[in-house]
């Protein structure tokens, strides 16, 4: 991979965006890497959680590369190629119903593309000098990537459009008070904060915080009801696992249990 880094430190796979040239923006060849990294992550049983970051403090990721756009609308050729490459690619946006947990590290500001990838994620760790914002609309644009539709699902309605139709940004702190993000730290600390959740996710059983992740997310399309008689493929898969006694046998001899994630 040239323009993203995985790296892989036991259960956990860390992505880093890494264009920190222009910001860590997505151009078609670092979102093709990206969809083969995120592959990777679904594929791999020994993975049990994601953290997706940038590299460097400036930009978590200003989101898609507008040079880039600009020079393939006058070039057919290049068009041609970046097209092809999308067509191979699948948006981690794009990824619904995504089992595993992501937490987005958010070491700078997230604009654009770049907030609808966290957005996409499940945990939002952010340092205290970021900015996030869907600014989409001061270029002749919308948040496409899902952005439009995840933001008033996660931010109160009347602040959610006041953001999307005014392309303002917002600080951390402004983000955390929305409950868009769950912790916002110094950035000195982030790496702190993203490891505490990260533990403490490796703590419960992989196949019931997958489950859990699935019952939740497929639920929100439901009536309660209906949510609650859903057949979910991973709770099928849990209550047949090794892991759905393990729990219960390590309580009963007052030992950390020995998670197997099959």
């Amino acid at each position: 991979m040239r323009f993203l880094k995985l790296e892989l430190a036991g259960r956990v796979a860390t992505i880093t965006i890494n264009r920190p040239e222009v910001r860590n923006a997505l151009h078609p060849q670092a979102l093709f890497e990206l969809s083969a990294a995120i592959d990777r992550v679904e594929q791999d049983p020994d993975i049990w959680i994601a953290v997706l970051t940038g590299t460097g403090e400036e930009a978590f990721s200003a989101g898609r590369d507008l040079k880039r756009l600009a020079v393939t609308s006058q070039d057919p050729a290049e068009r041609l190629r970046d097209e092809e490459l999308l067509s191979r690619s699948t948006r981690f946006t794009d990824r619904y119903y995504f089992a595993k947990p992501v937490i987005a590290r958010l070491n700078g500001s997230a604009l654009g593309g770049g907030l609808e990838l966290a957005l996409a994620c499940d945990i939002i760790i952010a340092a205290n000098h970021v900015r996030l914002g869907l600014p989409e609309p001061k270029r002749g644009l919308i948040a496409g990537a899902v952005g439009v539709h995840r933001m008033v699902r996660q931010v109160p309605l009347k602040q959610a459009m006041a953001y999307l139709l005014t392309g303002r940004d917002m600080s951390a702190q402004r983000a955390y008070e929305l409950g868009l993000v769950n912790e916002v730290v110094p950035g000195g600390r982030l790496d702190a904060a993203v490891e505490s959740w990260v533990n403490d996710i490796l703590a419960c059983a992989p196949l019931a915080v997958r489950a859990t992740k699935e019952s939740a997310m497929r639920g929100l399309d439901m009536s309660l009801a209906e949510a609650n008689r859903h057949a979910y493929q991973w709770e099928q898969r849990r209550v047949v696992s090794n892991d759905e006694m393990e729990g219960p046998r390590a309580f009963a001899e007052k030992r950390a249990p020995r998670w197997e994630g099959r």
